[in-house]
């Protein structure tokens, strides 16, 4: 089982920065399980925004290459989304998901609003 807890979400002005946290707890091994962000904005479907695997490579959906960065601290149980430059239709509710096999795993969400 993994627990995972997102934060770091708020309100930021269009071309502002913010920096996503999800810790993970639980019985499994944090390292074992390839990490994303994926996000849902009001009325649309659920996006994956970045992905890390296990050996630390990394996937971007094309609206935000250059602008975020997914990073993983193991020693943390921690992942991480920079974010740079952000937009307004980058709004949305941010949410951490673990996966290794059949085992998937996902946050509760954060909240994340663009606006001026």
């Amino acid at each position: 089982q993994v627990q995972l807890v997102e934060s770091g979400g708020g309100l930021v002005q269009p071309g502002g920065s913010l920096t996503l946290s999800c810790a993970a707890s639980g019985s499994s091994i944090f390292s074992i399980y390839a990490m994303s962000w994926y996000r849902q904005a009001p009325g649309k479907q659920l996006e994956l925004v970045a992905s890390i695997t296990t050996v630390s490579n990394t996937n971007y959906a094309d609206s935000v290459k250059g602008r975020f960065t997914i990073s993983r601290d193991n020693a943390k149980n921690t992942v991480y989304l920079q974010m740079n430059s952000l937009k307004p239709e980058d709004t949305a509710v941010y949410y951490c998901n673990a996966l290794m096999g059949l085992y998937d795993y996902w946050g509760q969400g954060t909240q994340v609003t663009v606006s001026s």
